[in-house]
């Protein structure tokens, strides 16, 4: 191989996925094998409780110089993956992808071609997805407010096919965030950063590991890393509410002078009373997200653990 092109690293989290990976295994390694230069292969068993892990070291017996595992002692997120590979990796380009094959391997040296042209981070935007529409047209709704909040430009946030650079992925690496989002992330460092269309099939093998309300938990995470203007909204919020309350309390007095008390008002007041209540709710809550990101902070705790590794060498 010649040795002017650079070692590229790709990273592939995985959590049960025996379904997949006897599919994946073989399209990636054609794929990496196809652009003529050296690779390695991480992958990062997250705590699976089926057999991932058996097919994983049946991959790297088979391919010992190419493929490496990373294997946590429990289940520490997607993200979590990703940082292990990240600090673990060689490559001077570094690559993502998911390992349930809706993003095609194939698609990688369109990616690294955009790194060798100059660019530091290569997003990608899935096209014809085939997801639910309900999902869909969350996720358009999702990026566009996310894109608000934390000022990033992002067009699509859920693909995790993603190409970085060395230089990004060692910031990323300093990094050292108990919860984090690494799209947003690379993105705030990123000189010259591009987004490229990739296709987007149907998940054939195994079901999705994200549940709709770990969908709400890693946006909430999202927008909560990036911005404070979550927490600037519920003061302005505040603010607001307080001089309406104060209008409304003057128009109450001046309607008692002039008309006198009135029975019937109780269940306006009590409406107010009640979407006031759920104001106060929200913006606790809102509170308690990033006070709860501060506790997580603090405590210090490893953001992973890993049980055990095979390199080249095992």
């Amino acid at each position: 191989m010649p040795e002017n092109k650079k070692l590229v690293s790709v990273i592939v989290p995985v959590y049960n996925e025996q379904e997949s990976l006897p599919f994946l295994m073989p399209r990636l390694l054609s794929a990496m094998e196809g652009m003529n230069r050296p690779f390695e292969i991480i992958f990062v068993n997250d705590g699976s409780r089926d057999n991932s892990l058996r097919m994983l070291y049946s991959f790297h017996e088979a391919n010992p110089k190419a493929v490496r595992i990373i294997d946590f002692n429990g289940n520490f997120g997607q993200h979590m993956a990703i940082m292990a590979g990240f600090d673990h990796s060689r490559g001077e380009i570094v690559i993502t992808l998911d390992a349930d094959l809706q993003n095609p391997p194939e698609e990688i040296p369109r990616i690294v071609e955009k790194i060798d042209a100059g660019h530091d981070v290569v997003g990608t935007i899935r096209q014809n997805r085939q997801d639910p529409k309900f999902r869909k047209m969350a996720s358009r709704i999702v990026n566009s407010i996310t894109n608000r909040i934390t000022g990033l430009q992002l067009n699509d946030y859920g693909c995790m096919l993603r190409g970085y650079r060395r230089d990004i992925v060692n910031i990323i690496n300093q990094s050292f965030e108990s919860t984090t989002f690494i799209p947003a992330l690379a993105q705030k460092f990123a000189v010259n950063p591009v987004e490229i269309p990739v296709t987007h099939s149907e998940r054939e093998h195994g079901t999705s590991k994200y549940s709709f309300f770990r969908l709400i938990r890693l946006n909430f995470d999202l927008m909560t890393g990036f911005s404070l203007y979550p927490l600037q909204a519920v003061t302005m919020i505040g603010m607001a509410v307080s001089i309406l309350s104060f209008l409304f309390v003057l128009f109450l007095l001046l309607r008692r002078l002039i008309v006198g008390p009135e029975a019937e008002g109780v269940f306006t007041l009590l409406n107010i009373n009640f979407f006031l209540m759920g104001i106060t709710m929200s913006c606790v809550g809102i509170i308690g997200e990033y006070i709860g990101r501060i506790y997580s902070e603090v405590r210090k705790r490893p953001r992973y653990v890993i049980r055990r590794e095979w390199d080249i060498n095992d």
